[in-house]
């Protein structure tokens, strides 16, 4: 009778694997955020090589999007915003980001954003917005010195509250604005939070 050997560094079976690295991306993510969690401490939360969490995932960014299972790449989605004008950020900022809920995007979303605010995600929810998607806006808006941070949390704010009132409660008459009617409404808002006086 042959005896089993032992396996260290890599788990048998593709999809056991990438499940294991999820879990620990998503547990790792919530509690330490996306710039402090590494490839190399994912690789041995899940008991697996840094390696095939790079061939199953790519990048770290794939990864953290992977784990959160938002269903679009905020880099493209934010593409026309990074190099905006200053005084048209909160607009194309708000275009983008209802153009990506009125996509066929949209159930993905909602599944994500659920989980969020019923708190089984909040973490990585709250790495995504600040460090992914707000720090591509936040060092342009950054006037004084040291409050780009809280300009990020009160566009989140808003956002936050737009996409639950009009998404998720369908509270009318919001819920059935037209797009660009809830851009015209919402960006000057945006804009005051972005580079206004805060006071």
């Amino acid at each position: 009778m042959t005896r089993a050997t032992t396996r260290t560094g890599r788990r048998p079976g593709s999809s056991g694997t990438r499940d294991a690295i999820l879990g620990a991306a998503r547990s790792r993510f919530a509690e330490h955020g996306f710039d402090r969690t590494s490839v190399r401490s994912i690789a041995a939360d899940a008991g697996v090589d840094p390696a095939l969490v790079h061939h199953y995932f790519g990048t770290k960014r794939a990864l953290f999007l992977a784990a959160i299972a938002i269903p679009a790449d905020p880099a493209m989605v934010l593409a026309g915003v990074a190099d905006a004008p200053v005084e048209e950020i909160g607009e194309r900022f708000l275009r983008a980001v209802v153009g990506v809920w009125e996509s066929p995007h949209r159930e993905g979303l909602l599944a994500a954003f659920r989980s969020a605010i019923t708190g089984e995600s909040v973490g990585l929810v709250r790495s995504f917005l600040t460090e992914v998607v707000l720090t591509e806006i936040g060092h342009r808006v950054d006037d004084p010195a040291g409050s780009a941070a809280l300009r990020a949390s009160l566009v989140a704010s808003q956002m936050a509250g737009l996409m639950v009132t009009r998404y998720i409660l369908e509270l009318e008459p919001l819920a059935t604005l037209p797009p660009e009617r809830v851009v015209h409404l919402v960006a000057p808002t945006l804009q005051r939070y972005l580079t206004g006086d805060l006071g």
